[in-house]
């Protein structure tokens, strides 16, 4: 009987838009379940596990991306409601944030320029397409705006997006050990080095660490979005003046 009810079931969310929802969520609980049943191993970070076990799942039953987005577009949505709510705890870090103003504006456009720019000449070293150099350069922004901004200067939008989830796991895999080799224990330092360099993902594991990693991180996160759509594509502009035929 259980097992009939679990077909009708199945049948029903295959047919509905419902299935793309219930799939994300339940692929995340059980992904941030054995995260913790692991002692929060960063090599189980419960995005890349549920991303992995949602692939998987949509092979194996031979679903479509475009049914399950269908269901999954409400947990998409509700990414820019999240991020407008990292305003709550960075406000309450306000005090803090005023005294470094400077010196975070400046990390900032200097993560971003040089981030850019490393990106495009290490993937050109390596004998890269343009295209791939290009897709390459926003993949520290959170994965809208990256697609948007790769679009624009002439990259692949969809591997830009699988560029921003790698490059967000890998920091959020190895920042907080990179921090701790080279001794930087303030955490305003660390949240901004984590939401330039690792956006979303990086900065969920910056709250886990603490508050105010978290709303530096979240802060580092935006407003390098932001300073990304506009100076990257005039980086690409001066790159292709400086050397003809390279972009």
């Amino acid at each position: 009987m259980a097992e009939t009810d679990l077909t009708r079931i199945w049948v029903y969310l295959s047919a509905s838009p419902l299935l793309g929802l219930t799939l994300t969520l339940v692929a995340y609980l059980l992904a941030h379940r054995l995260y913790l049943r692991c002692n929060s191993n960063p090599l189980l970070n419960p995005v890349i596990t549920a991303i992995l076990a949602l692939i998987l799942f949509l092979k194996l039953t031979g679903t479509s991306y475009q049914t399950y987005f269908d269901g999954a577009q409400f947990v998409h949505f509700l990414l820019g409601p999240a991020t407008v709510a990292l305003a709550v705890p960075l406000y309450q870090q306000f005090s803090r944030l005023r005294a470094v103003l400077v010196p975070v504006i400046v990390a900032l456009l200097i993560g971003v320029i040089v981030g850019a720019a490393s990106s495009i000449i290490i993937a050109w070293a390596f004998g890269a397409s343009p295209e791939t150099q290009l897709s390459l350069a926003p993949k520290s922004v959170t994965a809208p705006v990256a697609m948007g901004i790769s679009d624009e200067i002439g990259g692949i939008p969809s591997l830009t997006a699988v560029l921003v989830v790698v490059t967000g796991i890998i920091g959020a895999l190895i920042g907080t050990r990179l921090f701790a080799s080279l001794r930087i224990r303030d955490d305003s330092v660390r949240g901004i080095a984590m939401g330039v360099a690792a956006h979303g993902i990086g900065t969920a594991r910056a709250f886990q660490i603490s508050p105010m990693m978290g709303a530096f991180s979240g802060l580092a996160m935006a407003l390098s979005a932001f300073a990304t759509s506009v100076f990257l594509p005039w980086l690409v502009d001066w790159l292709r003046a400086v050397s003809p035929g390279w972009l």
